[in-house]
This record gives structure tokens, sequence and C-alpha cells, in this order.
């Protein structure tokens, strides 16, 4: 089985423009997390994909793969597909480039659950971990999932789900950690797919997979990570960074 991992970066960001070039620790927020994802010796090959000249050139100026879009696209995985697309892979990881302090754990968790998968039932894998804080609940930049009792995803959403009409039945929240796994195949599929309501309400590219029938396994880790969506998200990594440096 053939994986590698591909970091969709783009240079524009809504609610933080140029966010994967912000300075962390005297290197950028989009270097960090190629790094992190190459010293985790997990992948055949690691790749930015970018639109970016200037996210292209910190990649390779730094001795990295990148590869430039050759369209525009909507989403991250539309970014991909077009790069896999001609490369024999088996398995895609899909590393959020925002995400500069993923570990090695969470990562292998995803590559087993495709090895044990030997009937093939899965389509994606992602990474869920609950949160119990009110305001990470509530929080509209933490994505939350919904999951069937084999772990299947059943919606995400940027909302509180399920909502808590009723406090005392013993419901998890779980937020959705923004690294895919795809086979190929499911990738290629997606390309092809018109962007349908559910995802053009939320914003949320995995839910164009679920409206068109693909199953995603979410896998439960205690390994939580930085997203930087915001100049506090920001704040906040550099100060993990820091202490992470002084242990």
């Amino acid at each position: 089985m053939k994986i590698i991992a591909v970091i969709p970066a783009r240079y524009a960001s809504t609610r933080f423009p140029a966010k994967l070039m912000q300075d962390l620790g005297g290197k950028t927020v989009i270097l960090r997390t190629y790094e992190a994802a190459v010293i985790s010796g997990l992948f055949d090959d690691v790749f930015v994909v970018t639109d970016s000249y200037i996210i292209y050139d910190n990649i390779v100026s730094n001795g990295g793969n990148a590869i430039m879009s050759k369209k525009e696209h909507e989403s991250g995985s539309d970014r991909i597909a077009e790069a896999v697309e001609q490369l024999d892979v088996d398995v895609v990881i899909n590393v959020q480039g925002d995400e500069p302090f993923i570990d090695a754990k969470p990562l292998e968790q995803i590559i087993e659950a495709f090895k044990q998968d030997k009937e093939k039932k899965i389509d994606l894998a992602s990474l869920m971990f609950e949160i119990t804080e009110e305001d990470e609940i509530n929080n509209p930049n933490n994505v939350k999932v919904v999951v069937d009792q084999q772990n299947f995803a059943l919606y995400f959403s940027r909302s509180v789900i399920p909502y808590p009409r009723e406090r005392n039945v013993g419901v998890r929240y779980m937020k959705h950690i923004g690294i895919y796994a795809f086979r190929k195949e499911a990738l290629l599929d997606f390309y092809k797919w018109p962007m349908l309501s559910l995802e053009a309400s939320e914003k949320l590219e995995q839910l164009r997979y679920l409206e068109y029938g693909k199953r995603i396994k979410m896998i439960e880790t205690n390994h939580g990570s930085i997203g930087i969506d915001t100049p506090e998200d920001l704040e906040k990594a550099k100060q993990l960074l820091k202490e992470l440096n002084q242990r």
C-alpha cells in the first residue's frame, strides 16, 4: 500500500489572510506543518499543493516538495485530486496546512484503519476528539461531528450537534480534526461531483462525500491539535512551541 501526504495550501484566507505564511518561531506555519509530516516517517512522499508562488517558494527553498495547482479550486480535496490524479498511490493523507502540531500517533491510527479494512468499506478516514468546555462546543470555528455505532460519520457542522435539548443523556461532543485519508478512487470521484447544498451552506467539503454516499470512518484520538484560524490561535501556537522547545 503506497501512502503519501498532501498538504493543500491556499494563500488567501477569509478569517486570517496569509495565515500559512505567518511566522511561528522563525519558520512559517506551512513550513512547520510540512516538516512535521516529513519527520513522522509515515509517508512514501510528502507534498505541499498550492495556488501561491509565495508558498511554493517557501517550501522549495527549504528543500521541500511543492506542486503548483493548475486550476482554481473550491476545496482542498479538489486541489489534492488534481495533484495526485496521475500518481501511482493507494491512500492519500490530507494534512491541513494550518495545523502544525499534529504528531505521528494519530497519523498512525488513520493508516492502520486502512490496513485493517480488508473489505474496503472505508472510503475516507479522519480524526475526532472529545471537547467539554462550553465555549469550545459553541465556537463555529470548531467543526463538530456525530457518528454511528461503528464510528462512521453521520454529519459534520459548525453548529452545536447534537442540540442539547436534554442534557443528561450521556452525549459527547466530538471536534473534527481536519486530517483526512482518502482512497484515491474516492478522491477522484469527489473531483468530478458538483457541490451540493449542505457543503455550500456549511462550507465544509467533507459534507460532499456524505451527500454522495461515501463512508467516512472517524477515529477517536486523545491527540488534539491547534488549528490556526485567527491571530489569537497563532499566539496560542507560539506559546505552545515555546513550551515544547523548553522541554
